[in-house]
């Protein structure tokens, strides 16, 4: 179950056709897999996202009327993208946003410590955090080590690769009939990783307001956000097909 708030997507209407359980695992995996990009700061796919239009064709879908003007670039600016990315994600200055849960807590962690200019010991918003421990044991669960994300496990991009990791897994196990148990696991971890992405709806709200002038990240952290809540709602499954041996669904 996750913590966003679904209520904007409650008024949408399914598609008419709905592909197959393998075919949309994979489009979820490669939709994460270009958002973990996209927060990691890898300039070259997100100029290629949105010359080609992927991001917008992304909004598209979705069952929620998104702005998709700063989604659309003909002709983007590579190193304007750049520094927009470093001003929001990667300098801690005026217009830093942190890219990870723990910066977004409400309360500190137990037991934390911290000599970092940028925080005060004993205030929540911490690297590190709570959260960052809740993730990795998702990962260890999964025996998955991300990439992505500066070694933080609770940045957004780690979490990202993580769900479209596990997307694509799913996507190669869906028709096979010994995998059942293995497609119940990932499908659970599925729901586990997005139960703690409650904190975007906090993140996209922080990028719209220091995002304001060319507003392409802020478009691209608002569809994020859109997409995995309706993902928690929709996209993860909720229950595994029996084998002929079964007599119960496997559900989360």
């Amino acid at each position: 179950m996750s913590a966003h708030n679904p209520d904007d997507l409650d008024a949408a209407d399914p598609p008419a056709d709905d592909p197959d359980a393998g075919t949309m695992a994979a489009a979820r995996g490669r939709t994460y897999a270009l958002l973990a990009a996209t927060f990691d700061g890898d300039i070259d796919q997100v100029a290629t996202a949105l010359a080609d239009n992927t991001f917008a064709d992304l909004a598209a879908v979705l069952p929620v009327d998104l702005n998709t003007e700063p989604l659309v670039r003909d002709d983007p600016d590579e190193r304007a993208l750049k520094i927009g990315y470093d001003n929001l994600f990667v300098v801690p200055g005026e217009h830093y946003v942190p890219p990870f849960a723990s910066g977004h807590a409400t309360d500190p962690s137990e037991e934390f410590e911290s000599d970092s200019p940028y925080h005060t010991a004993g205030d929540s918003g911490e690297l590190l955090g709570d959260p960052a421990a809740r993730m990795t044991q998702l990962y260890d669960v999964a025996g998955f080590e991300p990439d992505r994300g500066d070694g933080i496990p609770d940045h957004v991009a780690a979490c990202f690769e993580f769900m479209g990791a596990l997307c694509l897994q799913e996507a190669r196990l869906t028709d096979d009939p010994t995998a059942v148990d293995r497609l119940a696991t990932i499908h659970e971890l599925q729901a586990s990783t997005l139960a703690t992405l409650g904190w975007l709806d906090q993140f996209e709200a922080a990028v719209a307001n220091e995002d304001t002038v060319e507003g392409v990240f802020a478009g691209i952290t608002r569809l994020a956000r859109t997409f995995t809540a309706w993902d928690a709602r929709d996209g993860v499954q909720t229950a595994v097909p029996t084998t002929d041996q079964d007599t119960d669904t496997t559900s989360q």
